[in-house]
């Protein structure tokens, strides 16, 4: 069920971008602005990133297979990467325009019909990337979150042409219009580089974020007065789920039912806790030495 409402939300980012880009390149026409053009590229960039984000969603989506054992969600981390590497290359392109219209500046015509096209634009981007953004967090989506972060970036580079158009209409410094273009292009690489970032630490299976694993801590922790132990905790993040595994310790007089069923409750409260999360655990006995050959994991992981 996440995984359509997801795809839902990336034919809504496709739609966003159709619509800016006809209104982008419209003042464009209309002024002849770099910034403008700059900002229309952006939106080109847009489109395909999100056609790129409905593939991910959608093949992430497929169940595993006999191939594909723990399923396609790592499919979500090529299109985040795909946005990254996206905006970084819009950003370049801007920057290289605004050094072409630096060198040689050009007047602008038709301002005001140009900016209220560009900041109607930049409105419904904004307003898609808000709906993106909340929805990427709910359905813990991080193809919807790059998408939507991909269309801010969009908005600050709006916002900052539709500055330095304004600025050229009031002082005539036709300057300003490539000046503001290439600060805007500096400011959104940082985004692309954040972006190509996560992926590359979801694509090295990175621990899962430090509040999750506290949770899964604190659960774990109800059960110390019981005498069970825990040790060897392998945690990482695909996509939307999670895998989580660790070693459960109890008395070895204990039945194989009364182990069964403990790690059976301890499962489904970690679940529960954590939606989408898979895990496993492997029942040992707390007086064998070899059930503790695993234990500097754990202080790995405390360290």
């Amino acid at each position: 069920m996440s995984s359509a409402k997801a795809r839902s939300y990336a034919y809504l980012s496709i739609a966003a971008a159709v619509v800016t880009i006809g209104l982008k390149l419209g003042a464009y026409l209309l002024t002849g602005s770099v910034g403008l053009l700059s900002d229309a590229i952006e939106s080109f960039v847009n489109l395909v990133a999100a056609l790129v984000a409905l593939w991910a969603l959608t093949y992430a989506a497929k169940p595993a297979d006999a191939e594909h054992t723990f399923g396609h969600t790592k499919a979500e981390y090529f299109s985040s990467g795909a946005e990254g590497a996206l905006i970084v290359v819009a950003a370049v392109s801007i920057a290289m325009e605004a050094w072409e219209r630096l060198q040689h500046p050009e007047p602008l015509t038709q301002l005001g019909l140009g900016l209220m096209l560009s900041l109607l634009a930049t409105a419904v981007n904004g307003g898609v990337a808000f709906v993106l953004l909340k929805a990427g967090r709910r359905l813990r989506s991080i193809t919807l979150r790059a998408d939507a972060h991909h269309l801010l970036t969009d908005v600050w580079t709006s916002g900052g042409v539709i500055v330095g158009i304004f600025l050229v209409k009031v002082t005539g410094w036709l300057v300003l219009d490539p000046v503001i273009a290439f600060l805007v292009a500096v400011n959104i690489v940082w985004t692309g580089f954040k972006l190509l970032k996560e992926t590359f630490f979801g694509l090295l299976d990175t621990t899962l974020p430090h509040e999750e694993m506290e949770l899964i801590r604190r659960i774990l922790d109800d059960y110390a007065d019981q005498g069970i132990q825990f040790h060897a905790m392998r945690t990482r993040m695909a996509g939307t789920r999670r895998f989580i595994s660790f070693h459960v310790l109890v008395p070895g007089a204990w039945t194989v039912r009364q182990g069964h069923d403990l790690c059976e409750t301890i499962e489904l409260r970690i679940i529960e806790a954590l939606p989408g999360s898979n895990v496993i655990t492997h029942l040992e006995p707390l007086e064998d030495p070899a059930s503790w050959d695993d234990l500097e994991l754990e202080r790995s992981h405390n360290r």
